[in-house]
């Protein structure tokens, strides 16, 4: 049996994280990387593990890499703070550790948005790579969006992790204006050019994919809720990625 760390990464998230923790007690270590949280969080997972470490925000994928650099053994779990392992998923890991196939595994995400479980939208199964051998795969180091960059085969398993992903409407707004203001600040560092015609257009095109080709009518006001969220989502990371390059040019 290979034997597992279960990574976190936190900041200021004392009111949610118990419940991730309390998914992962079966791993063999859990490792948590704070970003200097203001509130509890590092008093709640002290009573999970003593492998809690503390350093500066330096983006998503820079921080899951810390956290599996802390992490004393090759087999890695990442989680967010805001998900849990399914039992259906846990013991399928197990089974798998006993002889893995891969050394890069992926998996189903049930995301959840008011505490309802969204099947449309382009929400399910949206699969996701959490499971793998830290010598054969690294997060890439994006602000925001962060995934596993790997190479080689990819296995699957069925059973899913659970995504407490927003809590309310407001939770939702909240996040869609920092998700697309990191993600107009990785286009501007990446030299991609945000054309003015993407203001207009892939909004537009965002909210009839959610809604539409992504069956999003059916989730009811959940489901328009989340399509207009992310045409706004859409338009903002191009509208603040064109005032950054502006601003960048001024200085130029």
């Amino acid at each position: 049996m290979e034997k597992l760390s279960a990574t976190v990464i936190a900041y200021n998230e004392g009111p949610r994280i118990a419940r991730c923790l309390e998914s992962l007690t079966w791993a063999d270590e859990i490792v948590v990387v704070d970003a200097l949280s203001q509130d509890d969080t590092v008093e709640v997972c002290r009573r999970y593990t003593d492998r809690i470490f503390c350093q500066p925000w330096q983006g998503y994928g820079c921080q899951k890499n810390y956290s599996c650099e802390r992490a004393s053994h090759h087999w890695i779990l990442n989680l967010d703070a805001d998900e849990v392992v399914s039992p259906e998923l846990k013991t399928e890991i197990q089974r798998t550790l006993g002889d893995p196939s891969h050394s890069i595994y992926r998996m189903p995400r049930r995301n959840y948005f008011a505490g309802r479980w969204i099947r449309r939208c382009g929400w399910y199964p949206d699969y996701t790579i959490r499971l793998f051998d830290r010598r054969r795969a690294r997060f890439n180091e994006r602000l925001v969006h962060e995934s596993v960059s790997a190479s080689g085969p990819i296995g699957t398993l069925q059973g899913a992790i659970e995504h407490f992903t927003y809590e309310s409407l407001a939770d939702y707004i909240d996040r869609l204006n920092r998700y697309s203001t990191l993600a107009a600040q990785e286009m501007v560092r990446e030299g991609k050019p945000a054309r003015q015609y993407r203001l207009y257009l892939d909004p537009l095109g965002a909210f009839l994919k959610t809604y539409l080709l992504r069956w999003g009518f059916l989730e009811g006001e959940l489901g328009l809720s989340i399509a207009l969220g992310t045409a706004y989502y859409t338009f903002a990371k191009y509208f603040k990625a064109r005032r950054l390059a502006g601003k960048k040019r001024g200085k130029a």
